[in-house]
């Protein structure tokens, strides 16, 4: 049986259809997609390494910058407390180069105290005024190089400045009481150079 003469129409209908792209089957978009997804596969695998190992790197030295600056602190808090040290040894050092050299001194202080209470009537008024004011002149400038008197006559008995050479009931006073300084005791800027000589008191009975 002869074909049915073709119309100019449907010779153009033919010839559009041939021009037109195919379209893939189904099993090749499969195919297709599961390329793509091998491919970003392997991609990841070729990048993840590298980035691993760059972010344990960004650590390592993060970590080793955190450790520099605490060791710089800690050295230049160790170098303030040495300069602080220094300079309260320092201080410490003027405050008391003169201790020695006030403890030779004190019994010139004291015999000059015990002579002019020594002194009777018979002795000029010069004469006493002369050892009073030699007495005097020690003591200023004993009190301009820091030094002080401990005089704890009345006072509570204190170990720490006081050095008890006896103890002596009496009714009229309260218990550890100073009743008496047999020899004056000295600080020199705060510290003790010598004890108070005391007589302390104790309860009657």
């Amino acid at each position: 049986m002869a074909k049915d003469p073709q119309t100019p129409l449907d010779e153009e209908l033919a010839r559009q259809e041939q021009d037109a792209d195919p379209q893939p089957a189904e099993g090749e978009l499969e195919e297709a997609v599961e390329a793509a997804e091998q491919a970003e596969a392997v991609s990841d695998g070729v990048d993840n390494p590298e980035a691993e190992v760059l972010a344990a790197r960004v650590e390592e030295l993060e970590q080793s910058v955190a450790e520099a600056k605490d060791q710089a602190l800690r050295a230049a808090a160790e170098a303030q407390n040495v300069r602080r040290r220094a300079e309260q040894e320092a201080d410490k050092a003027r405050k008391f180069a003169l201790e020695k050299f006030v403890k030779e001194l004190l019994p010139v202080v004291d015999s000059l105290e015990k002579a002019l209470e020594a002194m009777a009537d018979e002795a000029t008024e010069a004469h006493r005024e002369g050892v009073s004011m030699t007495l005097k002149m020690q003591q200023d400038v004993l009190a301009k190089f820091g030094v002080e008197v401990v005089e704890p006559a009345g006072e509570p008995f204190d170990p720490q400045f006081h050095e008890a050479m006896a103890m002596v009931p009496n009714p009229e006073l309260e218990p550890n009481t100073v009743m008496e300084v047999m020899q004056k005791g000295y600080l020199l800027n705060g510290r003790l150079v010598r004890p108070a000589m005391v007589v302390v008191s104790q309860a009657a009975g």
